[in-house]
């Protein structure tokens, strides 16, 4: 059976999941990848460092962002968001943000794996230090579905 998610249903889904995919198009060309982000009130939070998909939203606002939960190809729910890309300019702002994120993402960090004991030896090769980008979508229209077995 195939159906519509309630808003009810559909915030839930976005509140409960991780990662999702966001969707930006500038200069002709549509970009989809996977990002973690964190809910709060009509926003998603989400972090970045420079490259394709910041220059795009830069250029044009207007997003796109999926979440799914599927269990099987016959029993998934997903929720459909457009939105506008909003960066995070001032320190108190992208405080703010990475609060959030942090707050949201971090209880499923392995952290054993992310020690500072197992990574107390200097790595080889030192990168030069990349800027993080915090930026939010206001969310303007949310739509879900979702299909499960009779």
């Amino acid at each position: 059976m195939l159906g519509s998610l309630s808003k009810s249903q559909t915030d839930n889904l976005l509140r409960s999941q991780m990662v999702g995919r966001i969707g930006c198009h500038a200069d002709g060309k549509t970009y989809v990848v996977p990002v973690n982000y964190a809910v709060e009130g009509k926003y998603i939070y989400l972090y970045t460092t420079h490259g394709l998909k910041l220059d795009m939203m830069r250029k044009n606002p207007h997003v796109c962002f999926e979440v799914d939960d599927i269990e099987s190809l016959a029993n998934w729910r997903s929720a459909i968001v457009w939105g506008l890309f909003q960066e995070m300019k001032s320190a108190n702002a992208q405080a703010k943000g990475m609060k959030i994120i942090k707050d949201r993402l971090s209880p499923y960090l392995t952290y054993e794996t992310f020690s500072s004991k197992q990574h107390s030896v200097p790595p080889l090769i030192v990168e030069k230090k990349i800027q993080t980008i915090i930026y939010r979508i206001k969310i303007m229209e949310i739509t879900g579905r979702f299909e499960k077995p009779v």
